[in-house]
């Protein structure tokens, strides 16, 4: 079977592009033939006389465009378009599977029609909690392609039912729940690790400047509202516990926060910017913090807790589905004294703390192994 996926894919950072990295690689081990049209990228570089840049088996296709605001995603609806088309009749596509309803799914929608393919897309969550409600103009765009797609995709149960509020027919048909995963052999405790990997944390602490002496919180993930950074400088100024603050990631609001912490005097935060070692830097951390607005699953939490690390999150839509009260708490997002309060007991509490960690990689493992079999079920029925 021959599956095109479109959307992001490494050197892409971010959530998506790890979701459609682990689908492929499973797909290509289990014999599948998998292309994937991706966003322009300096570091996608075609082979000569080759369509594609290979990636392991993976066949990478990027596009043009231009990385602007606004006209990024209408760049990549137009070109992104235009080359599934081609490469869905060149290579005898069976399957189109775009991830993240626009603009991703909008494309994967028109090659569809174009090429009367299956088409599969996912929701990632922002596109549904934040895009659709947020953007009255979106709205008939995304509501076409959850009508023309013939398999929806959903990464947690929380998505799943807002999804469903949704006026399109028959959508309660074909929306089916398929959670994001983790790599546990890429995500793993520290002492798991050979002599030269935990030398290379030393490196990592000693590159930061990270005091020895201090345990360290973590936030990873995109620089933006929804993410809710501020929240956790907030609750960094009621700590009673003395800690290092990791902000790991890059956005729109990287600035004002870096302003927010010299303005306010905030001690031990330290921004890294956009990494792409954060195993590592999940792995020097004592503990994770997640407080989104919203958030439809929130990947870096199972990475977390596949290396052994309690999770703080805030108590809203995937994120409740990850954190049971064996591996972390939850909190109300915008409730910073409740989150320096969980922070301050976790820190505090050996016995407390020992217990999510030791209970940590166990939950991760619930959500090791990726699930494809939808695919062969629609594959196999007969039109």
């Amino acid at each position: 079977m021959k599956i095109a996926m479109v959307g992001q894919f490494p050197p892409h950072i971010g959530g998506v592009g790890v979701h459609i990295h682990s689908l492929s690689k499973e797909l290509v081990k289990n014999g599948e033939e998998v292309f994937v049209i991706t966003y322009p990228h300096k570091d996608i570089k075609y082979l000569k006389n080759k369509d594609y840049m290979d990636n392991r088996g993976i066949k990478v296709i990027g596009t043009y465009g231009v990385n602007i605001g606004g006209l990024r995603s209408l760049f990549y609806t137009f070109f992104g378009t235009i080359q599934l088309i081609k490469t869905v009749k060149k290579y005898d596509i069976d399957i189109i599977h775009g991830h993240y309803l626009y603009p991703a799914g909008l494309i994967a929608v028109l090659a569809g029609i174009f090429t009367k393919k299956k088409v599969y897309v996912t929701s990632h969550g922002s596109d549904i909690f934040c895009l659709y409600p947020q953007h009255k103009f979106m709205r008939p765009v995304i509501k076409f392609v959850l009508k023309r797609a013939d398999v929806v995709l959903a990464v947690s149960e929380a998505l799943k039912e807002e999804i469903l509020k949704i006026d399109v027919p028959n959508i309660e048909n074909k929306v089916k729940l398929n959670w994001n995963t983790v790599n546990i052999d890429e995500f793993k405790p520290q002492d798991t690790l050979n002599q030269d990997e935990k030398e290379s944390l030393k490196a990592l602490k000693k590159e930061l400047d990270i005091s020895e002496n201090k345990p360290i919180i973590i936030f990873v993930g995109n620089i933006i509202k929804r993410k809710n950074v501020a929240t956790i400088l907030d609750a960094k100024k009621q700590l009673k516990s003395d800690c290092t603050l990791l902000v790991v990631g890059d956005g729109p609001l990287l600035n004002s926060l870096k302003e927010k912490v010299e303005d306010e005097k905030i001690d031990n935060v330290i921004f890294t910017g956009a990494r792409s070692d954060v195993a590592n830097l999940i792995r020097i951390s004592d503990l994770l913090i997640l407080p989104s607005y919203s958030e439809s699953f929130g990947l870096v939490l199972i990475e977390s807790l596949a290396c052994g690390k309690p999770v703080i999150g805030s108590n809203v839509g995937g994120i409740k589905e990850i954190i049971t009260k064996d591996v972390g708490l939850l909190v109300e997002p915008s409730d910073y004294n409740g989150l320096a309060n969980a922070i301050d007991l976790i820190l505090d509490n050996d016995d407390l703390r020992e217990k999510f960690k030791s209970n940590a990689r166990n939950r991760a493992m619930d959500f090791a192994e990726v699930d494809i079999p939808y695919y062969e079920d629609k594959f196999n029925e007969n039109d």
